[in-house]
């Protein structure tokens, strides 16, 4: 839509984001505010990352493979995933950096795995063949970047989840690589 300005299409993919985290009954969605298409793997995405971290203390980490090129092929998914890995390792972990949050409360926290979606050498495989109806639905609330025709889209998904199946007692799968981290 050429009509469409970033402040509004900003709006309507946040609005489309929170419907589909409703969907599968996330209450808490954190938007950093970065442009689309627009992402730096920067010190400043890595500390606010790295706060975020500190803050949530997750155990388990689910981001976008920063290794990949061929999959998905968005660039700002790479820098996501570069940043996100930068800041589990060894950022957040350890007391030295970032004084600055340490000094507001922001204690050292170890992630013990991650799992890279949209990996060309996955390992992990997580089976999907029970919610997979439930990803169709959160997938439908993002309106702005399905297009007119989502058959197409939609057999697309359910190939790929039957193929990252393959081999498994599963019928569907999201693959990953999955990563732990021991240190």
């Amino acid at each position: 839509d050429r009509n469409m300005t970033p402040a509004r299409l900003v709006e309507l993919r946040m609005a489309e984001q929170r419907a589909a985290a409703e969907t599968l009954g996330v209450n808490h969605v954190v938007f950093l505010g970065y442009p689309d298409q627009g992402l730096e793997a920067t010190a400043e995405l890595r500390k606010e990352l790295v706060r975020l971290i500190r803050h949530y203390r997750p155990e388990l980490v689910i981001t976008h493979s920063p290794y990949q090129r061929y999959i998905w092929w968005h660039r700002d998914h790479r820098q996501c995933g570069e940043a996100v890995m930068d800041a589990i390792f060894p950022y957040s972990r350890d007391h030295l950096a970032y004084p600055d949050l340490l000094a507001a409360g922001y204690e050292p926290h170890k992630v013990d795995e991650v799992w890279l979606a949209g990996a060309e050498d996955s390992n992990y495989k997580s089976d999907i063949t029970a919610t997979f109806g439930l990803k169709i639905n959160a997938i439908k609330c993002h309106k702005s970047q399905l297009g007119d025709d989502f058959t197409e889209r939609l057999d697309r998904i359910q190939a790929r989840a039957s193929a990252a199946a393959e081999g498994e007692q599963f019928l569907m799968a999201e693959a990953f690589r999955r990563v732990e981290i021991p240190w």
